[in-house]
């Protein structure tokens, strides 16, 4: 038996990782977009791997048997009603998990040297801004305390880069078991309030959920230390841009470095991201902006192409459902 495993849109043109990856029995079928998808496809198609189409392709779709989306995040997907469909829908957790590990701890070492203050004052100025003893956010590691809001993966991963620069490392995260702390050799607060108080960088790996969206809003802020420093490099929405902009603007917030947005690209009329992009001074050299790159390196894309169709092919051949993210809706299962 010959199994058909569509990719409505894909990675290049080369298609390599992913036909090696899903090994004998499988038929790839790439299109550039849901517009090049046929009806045919749709109907005939085993699995769809990549971008999840939105749940109004349901009525189209009769053969598939799992959706794998080519990501960690799922809060764009329609769960319920794929659920409801018999269609397991599965995320790429296991891919990019040093890399924006690896970005949180780059933006927090950004504030805490500097960098980009330096970098753009000797652009402007390199004989007078030659200062090497101004360092406005620099801080010695060893003596911050490093917050981690959602010790999962990434969050695990960054909490041990933390320590590995001498850290005192805590983090907030209620739904995992008591000892995790004691096995990583981290600290536990019991409330977001808590890690607030006593972070010096906070950094944020939750996924975006109707319990987590906003987590860091006026009210966190209000509990924070003074001077904390802001990474994020999960979610955009999981930030309070408002909030976050009083709380830099009232200074109990030094600094912050943000990968993700709420809008993206930038919405130039949020009143944070309008103040970053005129510098104005109150701000400037104080927010660091990457364009969603956390992700990604040549092997974290190499690596998500392959454990997607990994995850698709293991579930036909022999019925190994992994990183099942719709599993309370799944109802008769193809």
């Amino acid at each position: 038996m010959t199994y058909r495993v569509l990719w409505p849109r894909t990675f290049g043109r080369n298609h390599e990782v992913e036909t090696e990856a899903l090994g004998e029995g499988f038929t790839a079928e790439f299109c550039r977009g849901f517009d090049e998808v046929t009806e045919e496809q749709w109907n005939a198609c085993d699995a769809i791997v990549g971008v999840s189409p939105p749940a109004e392709y349901l009525p189209r779709i009769h053969k598939c048997r799992i959706v794998v989306k080519t990501a960690v995040g799922f809060d764009d997907v329609d769960l319920k009603a794929w659920g409801e469909a018999g269609i397991p829908v599965c995320n790429t957790p296991d891919y990019g998990t040093r890399e924006v590990a690896d970005h949180a701890i780059a933006l927090m070492m950004t504030l805490t040297k500097s960098i980009a203050f330096h970098d753009e004052s000797l652009r402007a100025d390199p004989v007078e801004n030659w200062r090497p003893m101004l360092n406005p956010y620099g801080r010695r590691l060893s003596e911050c305390t490093f917050g981690v809001v959602g010790l999962g993966r990434i969050g695990t991963t960054a909490a041990l880069r933390a320590k590995a620069f001498d850290m005192d490392v805590v983090f907030f995260d209620p739904y995992l078991p008591n000892g995790i702390e004691l096995a990583l050799g981290v600290r536990k607060a019991q409330s977001l309030e808590e890690l607030m108080g006593q972070s010096d960088i906070v950094s944020v790996h939750t996924p975006l959920n109707d319990e987590t969206r906003n987590i860091l809003d006026a009210a966190a802020f209000a509990a924070a230390k003074p001077g904390i420093i802001v990474i994020n490099t999960a979610r955009g929405p999981l930030i309070d841009l408002g909030a976050l902009h009083d709380a830099m603007q009232n200074d109990v917030v030094l600094a912050a470095g943000l990968d993700v947005l709420p809008d993206e690209p930038a919405n130039l009329n949020d009143p944070l991201i309008a103040a970053w992009h005129r510098n104005e001074e109150w701000i400037r050299h104080r927010l660091v902006i990457t364009p969603h790159s956390a992700f990604f390196t040549p092997e974290s894309v190499r690596d998500i192409r392959a454990f997607s169709a990994q995850t698709a092919a293991r579930y036909l051949r022999g019925g190994r459902l992994e990183n099942c993210v719709n599993g309370e809706f799944l109802v008769n299962p193809r």
